[in-house]
């Protein structure tokens, strides 16, 4: 009689929260990596909270985001500080980085717009930045922050990001199809990968 090994789903608690206080913003983020695409999110930027939705819906990581600031000047503070405190909370969520896939990728359509996104949980940041952004605001969002938020998480997760557009020419399907296609690899990334569950993910052995 054949002996059938089964390989079981490890049991994770993948769930961080962080608080950032600055003289300019009050930013708080609860993060589960193994959610259900819940999110709420409430930065004082409703295009932000859009894209934040998208992180969450697509990645399916279940995201809380409050975020107070000085956005009677402009939306620059809170944008940064909101990507660096989820940055900050994925790093602690991750941990050692045990048993992730690590590497993520995507290609997202979001009408003529076409955008592909591929991510590397390495602990070395680096951004490539893509983007040719049309207009200089969407609704009230200065379209400049995309980047600028995109290069908070970078760095304070470790996560080397390179993002191309392929094609596009409105500005609001640019910018979410670029948070849809990050969220889709992030996912793919942070996923366990069953066959090395207790090990790092890296011939280094160390990320």
């Amino acid at each position: 009689m054949k002996t059938i090994t089964t390989i079981e789903q490890p049991t994770l608690s993948r769930i961080a929260s962080v608080t950032r206080t600055t003289k300019e913003t009050d930013v708080s983020v609860a993060i589960n990596l193994d959610g259900q695409g819940k999110c709420l999110a409430d930065t004082g930027i409703p295009f932000l909270d859009h894209m934040l939705q998208q992180i969450s819906s697509h990645g399916l990581i279940d995201l809380e985001v409050k975020a107070t600031g000085d956005i009677e000047i402009d939306d620059h503070h809170t944008n940064e500080d909101v990507g660096i405190t989820l940055g900050q909370a994925l790093a602690k969520a991750l941990g050692d980085r045990k048993g992730i896939s690590r590497f993520g990728h995507f290609v997202a359509p979001l009408d003529e717009s076409l955008i592909q996104v591929a991510l590397d949980f390495s602990g070395r940041p680096h951004l490539s930045y893509g983007l040719e952004i049309p207009t200089q605001r969407v609704g009230t969002y200065d379209t400049q922050l995309v980047r600028e938020f995109f290069v908070a998480i970078v760095n304070h997760s470790q996560m080397t990001l390179h993002i191309r557009q392929l094609d596009g020419i409105n500005s609001h399907h640019i910018i979410e199809a670029t948070f849809k296609a990050f969220a889709r690899a992030m996912r793919m990334a942070l996923e366990v990968d069953l066959r090395r569950a207790e090990t790092i993910p890296s011939s280094k052995g160390v990320l």
